[in-house]
């Protein structure tokens, strides 16, 4: 009766993927938690996916929060290569 809820591992892991990203739709979102329920090594997958996300996401958020520049030095040393380049 409910067949249509039943899907392979590797959809549970595209699936995963996509629900790290909220791109996957709750109908997605039901069947995955149907299979994790009786797959130990999607529940696993998932679980290390979701621990990878929140620690990108986190440094992500630590990146933003410092400048990025270049220092004099290398901006001039940068301009002679283009200038090297385009004679």
């Amino acid at each position: 009766m409910f067949k249509f809820l039943k899907i392979t591992c590797q959809e549970a892991n595209e699936i995963c993927n996509k629900s790290q990203y909220n791109e996957a739709t709750l109908l997605e979102k039901v069947k995955l938690s149907l299979h994790i329920a009786s797959c130990k090594f999607c529940k696993e997958y998932s679980k290390q996916n979701r621990k990878l996300t929140n620690i990108f996401k986190a440094r992500a958020i630590d990146c933003k929060s410092h400048v990025h520049c270049m220092d004099d030095e290398d901006k001039e040393l940068l301009k002679e290569k283009l200038k090297e380049m385009s004679s």
